[in-house]
């Protein structure tokens, strides 16, 4: 039985990394605020292989609408560049020596409607990964009681267990939703 409880923690476990993979995701939305996570999933062509910005350059933001890009190695400025251009952010480099600026502008209504609805399809893509760990659980549960492992009554406190989790989860998943969205609309 205690095999059982531990699965459920790791349910719980599961359960939150779909949530953390929203936040990450939801960082990653442009709100018309300069946001240095923003340029978090640009992947640069370096040294012959996919690296990370953050491995290459320094971000900053000096001012609420731009982002200041510090390249470490000369030799990288123009492949840098070319990545933040080909990550299909909506924003425009301009370089000066070593510094590649980028100026967040303004985001119009129908930039602002399809940002909140990239921002539904992630969530909902949460809530399917977290269901997708309910059912894992539940089929558990459910071996565990054909296998006279555990008894009915224990199948109907484990299965409500889980069903709280994952409401609780859910619940925590429309908040973050409710509030970015909140936040894309504000202008």
């Amino acid at each position: 039985m205690a095999a059982t409880t531990h699965d459920i923690n790791d349910l719980k476990r599961r359960m939150q990394g779909a949530v953390g993979v929203l936040k990450q995701e939801l960082s990653g939305l442009r709100t018309g605020r300069a946001n240095a996570s923003l340029l978090e999933p640009v992947q640069v062509d370096a040294y012959g292989t996919h690296m990370p910005l953050s491995q290459l350059a320094t971000v900053s933001v000096p001012e609420a609408r731009l982002l200041s890009v510090q390249v470490w190695d000369r030799s990288m400025v123009h492949a840098v560049e070319k990545a933040i251009t080909a990550a299909n952010l909506g924003l425009n480099p301009q370089t000066e020596g070593q510094v590649i600026r980028l100026r967040i502008p303004e985001l119009n209504e129908e930039r602002r409607k399809e940002l909140v609805k990239v921002a539904h399809k992630y969530a909902e893509a949460a809530r399917v990964a977290v269901r997708h760990v309910r059912r894992d659980g539940i089929d558990v549960i459910k071996k565990l009681e054909k296998d006279h492992q555990i008894s009915k009554d224990d199948h109907e406190r484990y299965s409500t267990d889980i069903q709280k989790a994952t409401d609780q989860t859910i619940h925590d998943i429309d908040q973050m939703l409710a509030t970015k969205e909140k936040e894309i609309l504000t202008v």
